[in-house]
């Protein structure tokens, strides 16, 4: 596969914490990336870094080998779609005309004709046309999640970026919406998504980046990522991963019969 976003030794503080130290991490057509890990260790900052919305103070982001910095706002807008992590929206815009917000990166252009059918499209594979004429701010954090999502898919980049799409959602809607980011990857798009449930992670991701404290503790397949002894140790709480038993799927449970050990002793534990 061929990687369309680099990222390079990516180094980010907020004060004096350092928030990523040294991220290297490559974002290939044709795939579902997962950005997984604990409360706080960077996922939604590395995120926002390769957007191109916040500046790394060392290391260095390219997206179709140019660096980030260097598009024009315009330009990269029509490369990748953002999703964030807050859905809020300052005027009571009706549903339809934040999806439509989508298609601004295309105005004046060829592509300009096909608006309509882009949002039409959108709101359709979301479930939201029933909520065109509704006010955004009137709308639950589900209904808004999945508005907002439209928007990304209306926007039609090739580069999806995602941030804990699935917090609000149902299990209907969390499945709707990671399988329709890996029918855009088996289309072609590079899809960059932060999870918190690993299990769903591992379900629909073709690779995982597992953080750790800023940095990389682990990549590659959800299997080679989702290891009982590795993710005990990172997220400071015993874990046991079993197979799903049609699939063969990893799922991460909590480890209930070991939730009274101290970290210090899990990590002593032989995995085995």
């Amino acid at each position: 596969m061929t990687a369309v976003v680099e990222v390079r030794g990516v180094t980010v503080s907020f004060g004096s914490r350092r928030v990523l130290d040294g991220v290297d991490l490559d974002l290939c057509a044709g795939e579902v990336l997962a950005l997984v890990g604990p409360n706080g260790t960077g996922k939604s900052t590395l995120l926002a870094v390769v957007a191109g919305d916040l500046e790394p103070e060392a290391g260095s982001v390219t997206i179709h080998g140019t660096p980030v910095g260097d598009w024009r706002l315009q330009a990269l807008a029509r490369e990748r779609a953002v999703l964030t992590q807050e859905q809020r929206i300052s005027f009571p815009f009706p549903v339809r005309d934040v999806v439509e917000m989508g298609r601004a990166p295309w105005r004046g252009r060829p592509e300009e004709d096909l608006d309509d059918l882009e949002v039409a499209a959108a709101m359709q594979t979301t479930e939201v046309e029933h909520l065109a004429r509704r006010s955004f701010g009137s709308l639950s954090g589900g209904e808004k999640g999945r508005a907002s999502f439209a928007r990304v898919l209306a926007q039609q980049t090739g580069i999806l970026m995602l941030d804990e799409p699935t917090a609000a959602l149902d299990i209907g809607h969390q499945e709707t919406l990671l399988a329709t980011a890996a029918e855009r990857a088996r289309a072609g798009a590079a899809v960059l998504v932060v999870l918190h449930d690993l299990t769903l992670s591992a379900a629909h991701a073709d690779r995982m980046v597992l953080l750790e404290d800023g940095r990389v503790a682990a990549s590659g397949t959800p299997h080679d990522v989702l290891d009982a002894a590795l993710l005990s140790r990172v997220y400071r709480h015993p874990v046991e991963v079993v197979a799903h038993p049609r699939t063969g799927d990893p799922i991460v449970l909590a480890d209930r019969s070991r939730a009274s050990l101290p970290t210090d002793m899990l990590q002593q534990e032989d995995p085995c």
